[in-house]
């Protein structure tokens, strides 16, 4: 029996379903969980469960200590554990992506780096350290300017600005997400770029044999223009002309063999303009939330089952059908607490809905992003053409009422972990 050491972040969304994936197939887990290992005892769990995986290098000896048995792989579901990961492969011999090649595209400030050295549409950008003094900064920029945190996902911390004032508020927001969310705030600083106009585009993939192998091109339909970049609507197979796709795919594999990315699933986002294909990141992983599960049918078998099937060397099917599918995370309107969600019934009753998943819990704290990093839930749709498949999750969602109660300060406290 194969065996596989699974990361998994403590509550993340795919978590049930890699372990599904690995029950069909046959396939042992041992899965290890980003909570603090020196708290592991008290709540009960064994070392091995309970790996810091934002530090990689503690974390790598940890779990060499107390792995004890033959693994055939690592996988992390997501981009927490994906450094730790690409460490613990290096060291137990097995085939993945390297270290180096996880940080190039991990860190914004390495990938942003690497695109402009090697001849990538690149926008203009540096870096703000922690002891940047923002004001004297703001009066020399020319705006728009996105401010980024370093090595943060889902559009979190990250914030438009359009003019001094604005940009002095950004840096101080996100400097704010940054030192809550990652424990090396102080020495990473911020990046800040110039704002890529035009239509935004994702990429899902696999390396195969030294090359890339695209299992899907997603339209965004609703404009990311900011202050804030939250994600809605994914919607393939993309309405963009053929060769454009080819060029997007070209330009993802490009960088993901200057990287080093040689292997395992790939997650790009771009952005198409009149100046051509602008990269805005590309992720050694495999798309977050519960998106995968819009490639169910077009796949023929979950997403984390050909994950799985990829990182064990086990054979492949071809694509099984080439239906329209979209997915809508579904956003929320404002900080608060979830209360629960009013409609269900109306909106799984529309045409070409497939499904709905609330996974936001009665009493959570939830936030829109540049804050949060979550949503409510997800709406599946599948049509005949990619505009059915995006006007059934419209209509969905348009049937659903939620009730977010705004939040207390002693929650707000609860939520930054300082309690």
């Amino acid at each position: 029996m194969a065996r596989v050491l699974l990361l998994l972040p403590a509550a993340g969304y795919r978590n049930e379903d890699f372990l599904s994936a690995a029950q069909k197939l046959n396939v042992e887990v041992i899965a290890a969980a980003d909570y603090c290992w020196r708290l592991a005892p008290l709540m009960g769990m064994s070392p091995i469960l309970s790996l810091p995986f934002d530090r990689p290098a503690i974390a790598l000896e940890q779990a060499l200590d107390s792995l004890g048995r033959r693994v055939d792989a690592v996988l992390a579901v997501d981009d927490h554990g994906l450094e730790l990961a690409a460490l613990l492969r290096e060291k137990l011999g097995l085939p993945g992506n390297s270290p180096q090649a996880v940080r190039s595209t991990r860190d914004k400030l390495a990938f942003r780096q690497l695109l402009e050295s090697n001849g990538f549409n690149c926008p203009q950008f540096q870096v703000a350290a922690s002891d940047t003094d923002v004001r004297a900064l703001a009066s020399s920029l020319q705006y728009p300017v996105v401010v980024k945190a370093r090595r943060l996902s889902a559009s979190r911390g990250v914030v438009r600005a359009d003019d001094a004032a604005s940009f002095v508020r950004a840096v101080a927001q996100v400097r704010r997400i940054q030192a809550l969310a990652d424990r090396d705030a102080a020495q990473l600083g911020l990046i800040l770029e110039d704002f890529i106009p035009g239509a935004e585009y994702a990429l899902e993939g696999l390396q195969e044999d030294g090359g890339l192998r695209v299992l899907a091109l997603f339209d965004k339909p609703d404009p990311l223009d900011g202050p804030y970049f939250e994600e809605t609507l994914y919607v393939t197979p993309s309405r963009l002309p053929v060769q454009i796709q080819k060029a997007i795919a070209g330009e993802v594999g490009r960088a993901c063999a200057l990287a080093g990315l040689a292997s395992g699933p790939v997650h790009a986002e771009v952005r198409v303009n009149d100046q051509g294909i602008w990269l805005l990141e590309v992720a050694a992983r495999s798309i977050g939330g519960l998106c995968g599960r819009v490639l169910n049918h077009r796949l023929g078998m979950p997403l984390e089952e050909l994950v799985l099937r990829d990182a064990l060397g086990m054979p492949i099917p071809p694509p099984a059908n080439d239906d329209a599918a979209g997915v809508m995370m579904i956003p929320v309107p404002g900080r608060g607490i979830f209360r629960g969600a009013r409609g269900l019934e109306a909106a799984r009753a529309i045409p070409g809905v497939d499904d709905i998943r609330i996974t936001a819990q009665t009493g959570q704290l939830v936030a829109p992003p540049p804050e949060g990093s979550g949503y409510l839930g997800f709406i599946f749709s599948r049509a005949g053409a990619s505009q059915s498949a995006e006007a059934a999750l419209r209509a969905a969602h348009a049937a659903l009422e939620f009730e977010i109660q705004a939040d207390r300060p002693l929650a707000r406290v609860c939520a930054q972990g300082r309690v």
